[in-house]
C-alpha cells in the first residue's frame, strides 16, 4: 500500500474518531465469507459502521485525534475492526444478538461518551446502557409525575371543591 493511500485512511479514520462519540474495537477473525457478509449487513441495517482496519493505521489516527485514546493502544493486537454509532449501546446489542450463534466478534475495547471499556466481558454491562434519548426520556417522565398527580388530584376533586365554595357561599354571614 502506498503511503499516499495511507495518508487518506488515516485521515479518514481520524475524522470518523473526532466525529462519534462512541466506537468498539472489536475481532472479527475466524468468521467466513457468508458471516462476515451477514455481520456488516446488520450493521448497516442499525446504522453502525462497520470497518476492518490494521492496527498502525488505527494508532495513527488516534495520535491525530483531538480525543486521547492513549490507553487503547494495548489493544491493538491482532485483527481488529471498529463499530462507529450515534447510539452507545446498539453495538453491544448487535454483537450479544450475533453471538448467541457465533462465537464472533470478540469485544476488545470500547469507547462510550468519553468512558472505556475493556474485555469482552463489558459486552453484557454495554449492552444495556441507556442511550442519550432513553435518559432524556426518563428524566422527563419523573418530572411529568408530581405534576399529573396534582392535576389528577385537582381534577378528581374539583366537584367536591365546587360543593364547598357553594355551601360556604349559601351560608348565612
Amino acid at each position: 500500500m502506498k503511503r499516499e493511500d495511507k495518508n487518506v485512511i488515516i485521515q479518514e479514520l481520524t475524522e470518523k474518531l473526532n466525529r462519534y462519540d462512541h466506537f468498539y474495537l472489536t475481532d472479527i477473525s475466524g468468521l467466513n465469507a457468508p458471516d462476515t457478509s451477514m455481520l456488516r449487513r446488520k450493521c448497516f441495517d442499525k446504522d453502525i459502521n462497520l470497518i476492518v482496519v490494521k492496527n498502525t493505521l488505527l494508532k495513527k489516527a488516534f495520535e491525530q485525534s483531538e480525543k486521547n485514546h492513549e490507553d487503547l493502544y494495548d489493544v491493538l493486537k491482532e485483527s481488529t475492526s471498529v463499530m462507529f454509532s450515534e447510539n452507545a449501546n446498539l453495538p453491544a446489542k448487535l454483537i450479544k444478538e450475533f453471538r448467541k450463534n457465533k462465537e464472533r466478534p470478540v469485544l476488545k475495547a470500547a469507547y462510550v461518551e468519553q468512558s472505556l471499556y475493556f474485555g469482552d466481558d463489558q459486552v453484557e454491562v454495554l449492552s444495556k446502557l441507556k442511550s442519550r434519548e432513553e435518559l432524556i426520556g426518563d428524566i422527563v417522565m419523573i418530572l411529568q409525575s408530581p405534576a399529573k398527580n396534582v392535576i389528577s388530584s385537582l381534577q378528581s376533586g374539583g366537584g367536591k371543591l365546587a360543593g364547598i365554595v357553594k355551601t360556604l357561599s349559601e351560608r348565612p354571614a
